[in-house]
């Protein structure tokens, strides 16, 4: 990898055929100089031809047709130069969305999500596939999360509002790569910098600083090469992720957490005096957390369990989902692993466990991996095994079996049957089905006897 930008042909620049007069809005300015010749190389179709689906194809034709230039934007450039197979095709466009409205209706090409029209961006869906196409634009006001925005022709412009230098770079649909703040020599480098003045980016959009810390952790080549101006930039405008969603937090969270040097990272972040903005305690337990990352390494730690040693008790986790806003699988797990770390681990243990996974048939999935997320904290590397190979199995006994043995009450018959459960697990899961409904009587006994010690 350290080699791959050596496969790029570089070729002299050949314009695009149609290209248009750009203008400076004096609205703003961002204090930017962006490179003089910012188209620095043509990449071989071999390269990048794999974008040009029929769908695409049909698209660009009404492009090329109304004489409108347009161009692969942000991460997908970033993603063809490492190489790698973009997961979205963005596009910017020098036309207005009236314009692209008008002529796409011309071409008889369906617009959907018509939401997006506001904010710059059309949607044109082919034949089963959806392209963004986004007006050039520039921020004139922002409030630290959203822009009220104004249309541009000049791709500088443009590129001079985005976030990264990586994500700010263009490809020509000849293949032409146009990098207005050396975005390139960045990716090269694994360089992870703001456009323009840190401060300046991050006051626009204070999730700004999250990805700073996400595309670190997919691009550089250490824990810890961070350019001090911006941690300081960081530290200084850190207040302002209050003001940013949960849900938008714990999206950029995840990702960082799933990425590469996640533990540091996380470290820098509390260092930077941030946790308390993303609903992590005031004193989160770094020494917990330092153990569970070193006796757990080599293992797949879920990014909920990574943050769990930073909490102390029920009411962090409760107080920590009240400001991301987990979905439920997330915050339950986070729940089990506080309530379950301390225990002890014996045959007895697994065997408990193993009676809950089976009488929870539709949660089987969930409550294995949560017992295994748990094992994975504490290091028990040889019981982990010993679930991960292990199948919850099905328990051959059904509610209308035990209601066929004279059992009609419906909540005395749910009771017995996790009490079978219980006898199951007993034998090893070996008992067979006749002698599992002959031990109905036997439950119901035990179920007697704890109702009459429960009047006591």
């Amino acid at each position: 990898m350290k080699y791959l930008f050596k496969l790029f042909t570089l070729r002299p620049y050949r314009p695009y055929p149609f290209r248009f007069l750009s203008f400076v809005n004096p609205v703003v300015s961002y204090n930017l100089k962006p490179r003089p010749t910012p188209a620095i190389m043509k990449l071989e179709s071999s390269q990048y031809g794999f974008i040009f689906s029929p769908q695409l194809t049909t698209v660009l034709q009404v492009f090329d047709k109304y004489k409108y230039e347009i161009r692969l934007c942000g991460g997908a450039v970033r993603d063809i130069l490492l190489c790698k197979t973009p997961t979205d095709l963005d596009f910017a466009t020098t036309a207005t969305p009236d314009e692209m409205v008008e002529m796409m209706e011309k071409e008889n090409i369906r617009i959907v999500n018509k939401g997006g029209l506001k904010h710059g961006t059309v949607t044109t869906h082919v034949d089963g596939v959806n392209f963004e196409l986004t007006t050039l634009r520039i921020d004139v006001v922002t409030d630290g999360r959203h822009a009220d925005v104004e249309y541009t022709k000049d791709w500088s412009l443009d590129a001079g509002r985005r976030d990264l230098t990586v994500n700010s770079m263009f490809l020509g649909m000849d293949g032409t790569i146009y990098d207005y703040f050396d975005g390139y020599e960045d990716l090269k480098k694994r360089q992870i910098r703001f456009v323009g003045d840190p401060k300046l980016r991050i006051t626009e959009d204070y999730l700004r600083i999250l990805r700073y810390f996400r595309f670190y952790g997919r691009l550089a080549t250490a824990p810890n090469l961070h350019d001090e101006n911006i941690l300081e930039a960081i530290r200084e405008k850190g207040s302002g992720l209050k003001n940013i969603s949960g849900e938008r937090i714990w999206s950029e969270l995840h990702k960082i957490l799933e990425g590469n040097y996640a533990s540091d990272i996380i470290k820098t972040l509390l260092n930077l005096g941030l946790g308390p903005y993303i609903g992590l305690p005031d004193h989160p337990n770094i020494d917990e957390f330092d153990k569970v990352i070193n006796r757990s390494k080599g293992l797949k730690l879920l990014p909920i369990t990574m943050l769990t040693p930073f909490l102390k008790d029920m009411q962090d986790m409760i107080e920590l989902n009240n400001r991301l806003k987990f979905r439920v699988f997330d915050r339950d797990l986070g729940l089990f692993l506080i309530e379950s770390r301390d225990e002890t681990w014996t045959p007895d243990t697994i065997k408990s466990n193993k009676i809950k996974i089976i009488q929870n048939p539709t949660k089987q999935g969930v409550m294995k991996v949560y017992i295994e997320q748990l094992l994975m904290y504490n290091n028990d590397r040889i019981i982990l095994e010993e679930f991960q190979k292990w199948t919850p199995l099905k328990f051959p006994i059904t509610g209308n079996m035990i209601k066929n043995h004279g059992v009609k009450d419906g909540k005395k018959i749910g009771i017995i049957l996790r009490k079978l459960i219980e006898y199951w697990a007993d034998d090893d899961f070996q008992t067979d089905i006749e002698e599992l409904l002959n031990l109905i009587p036997k439950a119901e006994n035990e179920l007697s006897c704890s109702f009459k010690k429960s009047q006591k």
